[in-house]
């Protein structure tokens, strides 16, 4: 077992810098940069720029900017925000919670509600249920974010008021109990919105390895020996299910993280995902390059504890994980 997380931590390290790496070279490829992005005085002499580019590093080759940042990194120095002054790190440690516990809360609920509702449609194979749970599905995987969220931000918000429209908390200052309760209360549409639209897959795939389940022998004979639904459902479908759910969920980490950047945007919760958009409108490369380490380090992490998970699940897999 140490062994393996070992080589898992090994690939982790190697993936996180081939990441950067390719990141880098892309987002130096792009066209324009900080200095010509109009967020300076258009004024400004053309030795003024020159000076500034010296002074951010902008003119040293990409190789040697990159293998610049990446020493700083192994310090744990992400660089200074071009726009803000600030240290990149403060500026994503203060919105890195936010981001976390709107993903967090919305796997797990996608976890939860696909199992629940995958199982059931299966269980009434070609009945109403399976007929509702398919079609919600298929509307859910049809779906994009960005639409739906101004779909619910129009219904809920603007025409029900019974929901905020944006932002984090309340212009009332509050404390204790009530802040939190005030930030669950303005990210129930957000999270809303991701839950929708990543349960829809999950509960197609899952109502698919039910009904192979449910064609297997040993269901047969488990019913053929007179054991009750309940005890299948626990003995039988659910351990033949977690691992497949698990791997796919790890799967799912990135396009979750992903999603946050638009729906960040749209209702103006400072998480990461808004600072990003916002940087990569302003060309704030330490910034970007922050970001999507970070992204790149918290993917990996998951489908690495998902791996662990599955071992721990089934010990037999040891060969095919590792």
């Amino acid at each position: 077992m140490s062994s393996l997380l070992l080589r898992k931590m090994l690939y982790l390290l190697g993936m996180t810098l081939l990441i950067s790496f390719i990141s880098f070279i892309a987002i130096n490829a792009a066209p324009n940069s900080f200095l010509s992005a109009g967020e300076l005085n258009p004024n400004m002499t053309p030795e003024s720029i020159e000076r500034l580019r010296h002074v951010y590093g902008l003119d040293k080759p990409m190789l040697e900017q990159y293998l610049g940042w990446l020493w700083s990194l192994l310090q744990l120095d992400f660089g200074v925000s071009f726009v803000s002054g600030q240290s990149v790190i403060d500026e994503i440690s203060k919105r890195l919670p936010v981001t976390l516990s709107m993903n967090f809360v919305a796997l797990m609920a996608v976890f939860v509600l696909s199992i629940w509702m995958g199982i059931k449609a299966a269980l009434a194979f070609e009945r109403r249920s399976d007929y509702i749970i398919r079609h919600l599905s298929l509307v859910s995987f049809a779906m994009p974010s960005f639409y739906l969220a101004l779909l619910a931000v129009m219904l809920f918000s603007v025409w029900l008021g019974w929901l905020p429209i944006a932002g984090l908390h309340s212009v009332e200052a509050k404390s204790g109990v009530a802040y939190y309760l005030d930030m669950a209360h303005h990210l129930i549409l957000p999270v809303g919105v991701m839950i929708f639209v990543s349960i829809g897959s999950m509960t197609l795939y899952i109502r698919s390895l039910t009904l192979e389940i449910l064609k297997s022998d040993y269901l047969f004979f488990a019913r053929a020996r007179g054991l009750s639904e309940r005890v299948i459902l626990r003995r039988y479908i659910l351990p033949n299910l977690l691992p497949p759910v698990i791997t796919l969920l790890g799967l799912s980490l990135p396009g979750l993280i992903g999603g946050s950047v638009i729906l960040e945007a749209i209702f103006g919760i400072e998480g990461m995902g808004q600072l990003f958009y916002l940087s990569a409108l302003s060309r704030d490369y330490p910034v970007i390059m922050g970001i999507l380490t970070v992204g790149a380090l918290l993917t990996l992490l998951g489908n690495m504890s998902a791996d662990l998970l599955l071992l721990r699940l089934n010990p037999f897999m040891k060969r095919s994980v590792s």
